[in-house]
Parts: C-alpha cells; sequence; structure tokens
C-alpha cells in the first residue's frame, strides 16, 4: 500500500478528517461533522473549543473505521497535517487543559468601539497604522483585539494570568496542544500562516514583535511558540493515530493556496466557504497593497525554508449568506436548495443583496457598514432573493480581484476556484459571467485539507510527499466560461456598487455591539477609555 497522510480541516461550519493518497493526492476517505456557532448578543459569534475538540476526535476515529471496512490498516497513516479557520481566538488553563471560556470567532463584531478608540488613536486616524509591520489594518477580524476584550472581560482568565496558567492561541494551537497530550506535556505551538494574523507577528522579523504586544498590552509569555508550516511539531498521545507524527500546519486559506498547486509567484486560487478568500502568490517578499488588500504570510515549508508571501482579498460573507437564509429565514430548507431557486429564477430582476452581517472586508474595511436588500418590488420573491445572494458572493470576488489586478499591475486571466460552494453550478457560471473571465474549478474540491496533508507529507523526518514542481501530480479541472456579454456584466457589477454605499456608515459605536467595548480596564493602561454607556440605536 502507498503511504496515506490525513489532515484535520477544522473550520467556521464544520470539521473534516481526511485522508489521502500521498503519491497521487487521491482522496481515500473522509469524516465531517458540523459546528454549532452561538450568537450570545448582536454581533457576536462564538464556539465551543470542548465541541471543537470533540468534532476533531470523532472525524478521525470515524474515518480510520472507514478506512478498516475498505481493508486499509490505519497503519498507512504516515503524518496528520492542521488547518484551521484562522484569527478565531482561545485561552485556556494548562493546568487544568479547560478552555476558560468559549473561542471568538473571527466574524465577532465585539471589537467594533476598541477598533473605533485605536483609529481614533492612531497618527492622522490611519487603520493602516501598523501595516509595515503586521500587512493588516486594524480590524475587528485579527486575533489581538479579541485576545485584548477576553483580558479585560473575563474573570478567570485574568486570575489563571496572576497565576500564569492562561495559553492563549488560534484554533490550530488549540487542536495541536489537546492532541499532543494537553496538559500533559502538550505542544503550544502555532505556525507562520496563523501567526500573520494575529497583529502581533511581525511579518519581516517573523516573529512575534514586543513593540506590537506592547501596543496590545498582551504579555509575551502565554502565546505560542512560532514554527514553519512544515516539520514534525510532536505525535498524537491516543486513539487509532497515536503515535504519528502531526508535522503540517496552515491557516485554511494558505492551505488552499498549497492545495491548489499556487507555488510560483503571480499564482492565485479563490476559496468558497463561510467567507471568500482570494490569495496571490507573491514569492519571498511581501508586497503592500495600495487597494485594501491584506499582505499575510502564505506559508514556509521547513525550518530551513524561505517564507511565501500573498495579497489576500478577504470577504467576511459567502456561504455564511446561504446559512443565513436557511438558519434565520427560512427561505432554504438546505444549502444545495438555493441553486434550485436561484435557477428557477434565472435572474435577480434588479435586486440587490450587501451581506455585510460583520461589517465590510476587502477592499473596504468599512466595520460600520450592515446588509441591505434593495431594488424589491412586488414582484420579487424568494428565487429572485436566492439569486441575489448567489450573485453578491461573485461580485465580492469581483471587487477584490480587481483590486489584486490593480495591486499586482499584471492581470489575472482565469480564476482558479475551490471550498464548499464550487459544487454549485450556477454560482461558478456566475462567477464567471461576472468576471468575465474562465473560472476552473478542481475535480477533487478539497484543496485546502490536500493542502495541510501535503505540507504534513512533505516534512523533515517524514517525506513521503514530494512538493518538486514537476513531481506535483496531476489535477483534473473543470472550466466554466463567460456566456453573457462584457456591457451586461459591467452594467450589474455598478448597481452593485451602488447597492454597497447605501450599506456603509448604518452602525455607529453608541449604537453597535451592545456598546461592549474594553470594559474593565477601561481606565488604566495604554488605552485610556472609559467604558460605554448602554447602547442607544442610531439609524442613518
Amino acid at each position: 500500500m502507498e503511504p496515506l497522510v490525513a489532515a484535520i480541516d477544522q473550520g467556521t461550519s464544520s470539521t473534516r478528517f481526511l485522508v489521502f493518497n500521498a503519491k497521487t493526492a487521491e482522496l481515500i476517505c473522509h469524516h465531517q461533522v458540523e459546528i454549532n456557532q452561538s450568537f450570545p448578543k448582536e454581533g457576536w459569534v462564538e464556539e465551543d473549543p470542548r465541541e471543537i475538540m470533540q468534532s476533531v476526535y470523532e472525524c478521525m476515529e470515524r474515518t480510520c473505521e472507514k478506512l478498516c471496512q475498505l481493508n486499509i490498516s490505519v497503519s498507512n497513516i504516515k503524518a496528520v497535517g492542521v488547518t484551521n479557520q484562522r484569527e478565531t481566538t482561545l485561552v485556556w488553563d494548562k493546568e487544568t487543559g479547560e478552555p476558560l471560556y468559549n473561542a471568538i470567532v473571527w466574524l465577532d463584531l465585539r471589537t467594533q468601539s476598541t477598533v473605533e478608540r485605536l483609529i481614533n488613536k492612531a497618527p492622522g486616524r490611519n487603520k493602516n497604522h501598523l501595516k509595515h509591520k503586521t500587512g493588516l489594518p486594524i480590524s475587528t477580524y485579527f486575533s489581538a483585539v479579541k485576545l485584548r476584550w477576553l483580558l479585560d472581560n473575563v474573570d478567570e482568565i485574568q486570575e489563571a494570568m496572576l497565576d500564569g496558567r492562561a495559553m492563549f492561541g488560534t484554533v490550530d494551537s488549540w487542536i495541536i496542544w489537546c492532541l499532543t497530550g494537553g496538559r500533559n506535556g502538550g505542544v503550544h505551538c502555532t505556525d507562520v500562516s496563523n501567526a500573520s494574523r494575529t497583529m502581533l507577528f511581525n511579518i519581516h522579523s517573523m516573529d512575534w514583535d514586543p513593540e506590537l504586544c506592547r501596543y496590545f498590552d498582551v504579555p509575551m509569555e502565554i502565546l505560542p511558540k512560532v514554527r514553519s508550516s512544515s516539520e514534525i511539531y510532536g505525535c498524537m498521545k491516543s486513539g487509532s493515530l497515536a503515535g504519528v507524527p502531526i508535522s503540517g500546519c496552515l491557516g485554511d486559506q494558505s492551505a488552499a493556496l498549497v492545495g491548489q498547486m499556487c507555488f510560483k509567484e503571480g499564482q492565485a486560487k479563490n476559496t468558497y466557504g463561510t467567507g471568500c478568500f482570494l490569495l496571490r502568490n507573491t514569492g519571498t517578499k511581501p508586497v503592500m497593497s495600495e487597494h485594501g488588500l491584506l499582505t499575510t504570510v502564505a506559508y514556509k515549508m521547513g525550518k530551513d525554508e524561505p517564507a511565501c508571501y500573498a495579497l489576500e482579498g478577504s470577504v467576511a460573507i459567502a456561504g455564511a449568506v446561504v446559512r443565513w437564509l436557511k438558519d434565520n429565514m427560512g427561505i432554504v430548507q438546505s444549502s444545495s436548495e438555493i441553486e434550485k431557486l436561484a435557477a428557477a429564477a434565472g435572474s435577480s430582476y434588479g435586486c440587490y443583496f450587501v451581506p455585510a452581517f460583520s461589517g465590510l472586508y476587502a477592499p473596504y474595511w468599512e466595520p460600520s457598514a450592515r446588509g441591505i436588500i434593495c431594488g424589491l418590488t412586488q414582484f420579487t420573491n424568494r428565487n429572485h432573493l436566492a439569486f441575489a445572494a448567489l450573485e453578491a458572493v461573485c461580485f465580492q470576488t469581483r471587487e477584490i480581484l480587481d483590486a489584486m489586478n490593480q495591486d499586482s499591475g499584471v492581470p489575472l486571466t482565469q480564476l482558479q476556484v475551490d471550498g464548499g460552494m464550487t459544487s454549485n453550478r450556477l454560482l461558478m457560471q456566475l462567477q464567471a459571467d461576472i468576471l468575465c473571465m474562465p473560472v476552473v474549478r478542481p475535480t477533487m474540491s478539497e484543496t485546502t485539507a490536500l493542502g495541510a496533508a501535503m505540507a504534513a507529507g512533505a516534512a523533515e523526518g517524514v517525506q513521503v510527499w514530494t512538493l518538486s514542481p514537476d513531481q506535483l501530480p496531476h489535477v483534473t479541472s473543470e472550466k466554466y466560461e463567460p456566456q453573457i456579454n462584457s456591457d451586461e456584466s459591467e452594467f450589474r457589477f455598478g448597481r452593485w456598487k451602488k447597492a454597497v454605499q447605501k450599506a456603509m456608515n448604518w452602525e455607529t459605536t453608541e449604537s453597535c455591539c451592545n456598546g461592549n467595548g474594553l470594559g474593565k480596564k477601561a481606565n488604566g493602561g495604554p488605552w485610556g477609555v472609559s467604558p460605554t454607556p448602554p447602547p442607544t440605536r442610531v439609524d442613518h
């Protein structure tokens, strides 16, 4: 039997465990478990770290059972990689092994008032004040402000901090720490791609930055050790895979870039998951965007390998809009039904949906925006709304692709895509039409997990997967060509931009997120902030 490599893919809405053939990149078997999200207050998004780990264990064990049913020995799995939703922030107790609060998810908006204060304090009220070190604008999206909120507002975390028991990590750190023993010798680490999303990491020195940690008043001793994306971090301590090395770690969007084999400068991919993320490999030099994109660390394939960087266009709401139509509005019963409804309409008939549920990310970085549906008439029905929701994903991609082309000066001629939503054929055709360029989808759409498996299999000491360009497996794909004329496409995109302007400046600090600012530490320290009064709604 050829060697196998597995990947844990812990996303915002589900956890998967997948097993690949290291020679052919063929997916052998997998298991998936959905994750519950809780919304304790308006704008808040949390997940239970215990449930996340339970889903990881369940997926691993179920997949191992499926392997046995295929008469394949689990002993053929030579390594495990981890890929994860990025920025989501956890603090746990290293002595009990228990989380000290729920994970604050990347989409969460409770830190909006904090972010506004930081921007107001920055020279020239510039949201890019820290971009020269981090590659990122000051935003609710990244981990540092979420961690600051936890340190200020959760008594258990403050006590654990005083006692030296607190550990911070993104989801990758939590998973690796638990799987390598937890409170009994668990490895507290992260990789460069995840670290670069915290706002505490210097993307030039490739380490935690003391000045950034002071700026956010974060003690460096609670941070995980930063490692490369491909090396042995430790071994599984229990379960069917006990003794197997964990040797790959990549944030989900970096993993998809690797899984799409985008190793050359200029290659790009767009992933359609809960959000939508367009990454373009910029090689070993970080490129700063002039058009609202992020500069991020793509990967570092080994301790002694150079880091590679990417420009990233991040859209908060893609697949999440379908979940909203299903769970909140009852407009669809299943995620797959949206394609049928939208196809029945054939057009949105002038209805535009801007799903700015968490403000707008790239290229606007406007936390005060909120969702809007406009252009409604008596003719509009749920089919048109379904179509408008799919179009919204495509329009948002068009905006970040335009920004990417302006920044690089070398326009993309086709778009490589992946992620759960790409199984929606209507969406893929709409995307080709709105971009006026071909869209290429690999037949095996699990590229995020594949990227983590490649990193794990290629690690020194494992070396069952080769990443040399001439030995990368051939990937079959299907291509969607644009079918409408560019004038119609431009007209629809122009109307979309008009709708986006109407979604802007909707919330003020007073009206948003229950006025929750920094809370307890508010009067002291570098923040110099007094607690926010109870919210009064101000609608513009």
